[in-house]
């Protein structure tokens, strides 16, 4: 009866130390997490969204007066600090200002260097001396450096009618 028993438990043993190869499950690469976003003006989604790269070459393309209906994501840089009224955007180099359709809605005061997706009228403007001061004294400027404002600008513009905001993770 012992030597059964013996046997028995090496064999269990022997069994609970095999060594298996389990094929791991592979992990589709192009596995899209769900994202939820914070939505601000009309109502977006987070489809056919050009890469920053992108919406710079199509920058590149236009001249003053020229625009074109566009989605794209982008960091946040500045935001008006007096009450959400603009935003300028990461444009590599450059940076683009935007502004919200018929003043229609506004952004959080706390969202510069997030990722967002906005979605509008992209299109190149020349921006008086007086409007760059303007924007300066909201973004909190000081007076030398406003004052140091004194030529127009060639600048990149956009006319957002929605923006997309990643929520951030309640873990």
């Amino acid at each position: 009866m012992k030597k059964i028993l013996f046997i028995f438990a090496i064999s269990i043993f022997a069994l609970s130390c095999k060594n298996e190869n389990k094929e791991a499950e592979p992990v589709a690469e192009n596995q899209e997490l769900a994202v939820s976003y914070q939505s601000f003006g009309d109502e977006i989604t987070n489809d056919n969204v050009l890469s920053k790269d992108e919406i710079i070459e199509k920058y590149n393309n236009l001249k003053p007066g020229d625009t074109i209906n566009v989605k794209f994501t982008t960091q946040v840089k500045e935001v008006c600090q007096k009450k959400g009224c603009w935003m300028k955007v990461d444009m590599g180099q450059d940076e683009a200002m935007v502004r919200f359709k018929d003043y229609g809605f506004f952004m959080p005061k706390d969202i510069s260097g997030k990722e967002i997706i906005a979605e509008g009228k992209a299109y190149v403007e020349e921006m008086s001396v007086d409007d760059q001061r303007h924007y300066a004294e909201d973004g909190g400027k000081s007076a030398d450096e406003i004052a140091a404002i004194t030529e127009p600008k060639r600048t990149l513009a956009f006319e957002a009618n929605g923006v997309l905001i990643p929520e951030e993770d309640k873990q």
